[in-house]
């Protein structure tokens, strides 16, 4: 499965913007994190990508992302992808086992507290974006309450990644990509 492959399965079911922009970046640290690791890019990214594909036809815990694997098989996605889609939601009792399952799980919600964090900062740019900015905001959980900290914190650790370290790779992930996300760009 390649790229342009996930991308069609994601224009037959998505349409949110917000949702695309967060599974794009999701993406982005999936990538930033293979190359890391010394993975296949491809593979991690395209998990990224497809993480959320169901969220508009099953909006529920009780359904997603369960009920999208079906689909992912019917349309050809590879096994891999389906049980770390699976294993990112504690709710389905998919175990976390692989690097790669525990990186989609890191990668998830700490794309979102950084996308807000990114969204209140006058220049509306990740490009000056600081670790020290998204610390800040995570001290107050009246700021993006629907960010799980205490999951990202969970996330991190069982990734074996520090989390302040773990926010500045996924800074620099979804910089690279940061138009595409609907942030301004920065000339520097």
């Amino acid at each position: 499965m390649n790229r342009t492959d996930a991308l069609a399965i994601i224009e037959q079911y998505v349409s949110n913007e917000n949702l695309l922009r967060h599974m794009l970046a999701v993406e982005a640290a999936m990538r930033l994190y293979a190359e890391k690791y010394d993975q296949d890019q491809e593979l991690w990214g395209n998990t990224g990508l497809l993480h959320d594909f169901d969220w508009e036809i099953h909006p529920s815990l009780d359904k997603h992302p369960q009920a999208g694997a079906p689909i992912l098989r019917e349309n050809g996605v590879p096994e891999e992808i389906v049980q770390a889609i699976l294993s990112h939601a504690d709710h389905t009792g998919v175990p976390r086992q692989t690097l790669m399952q525990k990186a989609l799980y890191a990668c998830d919600e700490i794309t979102g507290l950084i996308t807000a964090v990114a969204l209140v900062r006058p220049s509306r740019s990740l490009d000056d974006l600081k670790v020290k900015s998204v610390k800040k905001k995570w001290k107050d959980r009246n700021f993006a309450s629907g960010a799980n900290r205490e999951e990202i914190a969970r996330a991190a650790e069982e990734f074996e990644v520090d989390l302040w370290d773990h926010v500045s790779n996924v800074i620099l992930a979804m910089r690279r990509i940061g138009p595409e996300l609907g942030f301004n760009r920065i000339n520097s």
